[in-house]
């Protein structure tokens, strides 16, 4: 999989005609990213599944705390039918900063994460369901047919990541430097190790977050917004792999919280956009993208993308489209 992350941040048909430009330019997956600040996902990769004619698609990621996990599963698999299979669901615990804005309390999110999944599943499959753990359901069923759609759980901490090894058909891990890919390969090798015999393959791909231009400096500035997220909500671990500030992180993640998304932005250092993006040239950025096919097995190009977005999937397409052997 070659794929690229698109945020709703723009109105919804600037942001289908950059997928057609995708398309065209070689990605085959579409995501789009969820905040609830910025314009709904399902919306959005309706109407690009309307205006493409291969690319797969699907919520980069989705949560099943903001709704509940039987009704995502259901609009899932309404985009699956209204894509004519193209369907793809990406799905994990969601922003941590954000959620907490909103109030919801983000508890047990490997479970909530994990029976979605296999709730969604059967739902798909034509069962009806009685749940009753992280989330409850009583005889719910969907009065249409589902199809077989891959689920992608997304992942950055060792728990979900192993667990997106052991039980979906993909991971998609919130790293864009080759230490943490390297890391997270291990992860995976170990919840491959206990994978069931009935699962079929499974597609470790690297979400890295992309940002380039033909200037250096407007690429890493560019960088800043999703850095900050990232950054406000890594894993103690992560920060330490990489010699962040704990308290740095925690300052962005309250500021996120606050809803000062411009001051938070201001609170990313050099060494935060260095660890948690690609971002720079495009002769830098593909050297980089390259080096990550060492450990994942495919590459999705996550936000900011670059200062423009146009220009950006122009650059990477070429570049990226022939794969990691350049």
């Amino acid at each position: 999989m070659l794929g690229i992350e698109l945020t709703p941040e723009h109105p919804v048909g600037e942001l289908s005609d950059r997928a057609v430009d995708a398309e065209a330019a070689g990605f085959d997956t579409i995501f789009v990213s969820h905040h609830y600040n910025n314009r709904d996902e399902f919306v959005t990769l309706a109407d690009i599944a309307r205006e493409t004619d291969s690319v797969r698609l699907g919520p980069g990621i989705t949560n099943p705390y903001e709704t509940h996990p039987v009704t995502l599963a259901s609009r899932m698999a309404t985009l699956d039918e209204f894509a004519d299979g193209r369907g793809v669901f990406g799905v994990g615990p969601g922003d941590a900063s954000t959620l907490d804005n909103l109030g919801y309390e983000t508890k047990r999110p490997l479970a909530r994460v994990l029976e979605t999944v296999q709730v969604a599943r059967r739902l798909w499959g034509g069962e009806r369901v009685d749940h009753d753990g992280a989330f409850r359901a009583d005889d719910a069923g969907l009065n249409y047919e589902g199809g077989s759609i891959p689920v992608y759980v997304g992942a950055q901490g060792p728990d979900m990541t192993r667990m997106a090894a052991k039980y979906a058909d993909g991971v998609l891990y919130n790293g864009s430097h080759p230490r943490d890919i390297e890391w997270a390969s291990e992860r995976v090798a170990e919840g491959l190790a206990e994978r069931p015999d009935h699962r079929e393959s499974f597609d470790f791909a690297a979400y890295a977050s992309v940002s380039v231009a033909p200037k250096r400096d407007a690429a890493r500035d560019a960088a800043r917004p999703p850095v900050a997220f990232i950054a406000g909500g890594a894993p103690p671990p992560v920060l330490d792999r990489h010699d962040l500030s704990h308290e740095r992180a925690k300052e962005i993640s309250e500021t996120i919280a606050e809803g000062a998304f411009s001051e938070a932005f201001g609170l990313v250092t050099p060494a935060m956009i260095d660890a948690f993006c690609i971002a720079g040239t495009p002769d830098t950025v593909s050297a980089r993208i390259e080096g990550l096919y060492d450990h994942a097995d495919s590459v999705v190009v996550g936000s900011p993308l670059g200062p423009d977005l146009e220009t950006a999937i122009r650059l990477l397409g070429t570049s990226l489209s022939a794969g990691p052997d350049g």
